[in-house]
């Protein structure tokens, strides 16, 4: 079986930081992508970050300069790094990844999102 585990969410106040990781388990020949997204309630789920397996990382406009997505490739992991948080980053943050396992093939996974509230 191969799954993606969040963990780091909570509760923190305006100005803040707080780091999310996403470990990725199970039999995985490689990882082509891991990325971060994130549904505040009545809200379509946005990307907020992406980093891909030659490193190279997007990011929304409205985290640009706060947050930062980084990996671990021997732990199969991704970190997203978030500092100066508003109370608009309030909602659930899902890690998603684009990996080569075996016999599927090509999978995009997600995990099932950890939580992150700011008050003001």
């Amino acid at each position: 079986q191969v799954q993606l585990e969040e963990s780091g969410g909570g509760l923190v106040q305006s100005g803040g930081s707080l780091r999310l990781s996403c470990a990725a388990s199970g039999s995985i020949f490689s990882i082509i992508a891991m990325a971060w997204y994130r549904q505040a309630p009545g809200n379509e789920r946005e990307l907020v970050a992406r980093i891909t397996d030659n490193d190279a990382t997007t990011y929304a406009d409205s985290v640009k300069g706060r947050f930062t997505i980084s990996r671990d490739n021997a732990k199969n992991t991704v970190y997203l790094q978030m500092n100066n948080l508003e109370p608009g980053d309030t909602a659930v943050y899902y890690c998603n990844s684009d990996v080569l396992v075996d016999p599927e093939g090509y999978l995009d996974l997600w995990g099932q999102g950890t939580s992150v509230t700011v008050s003001s």
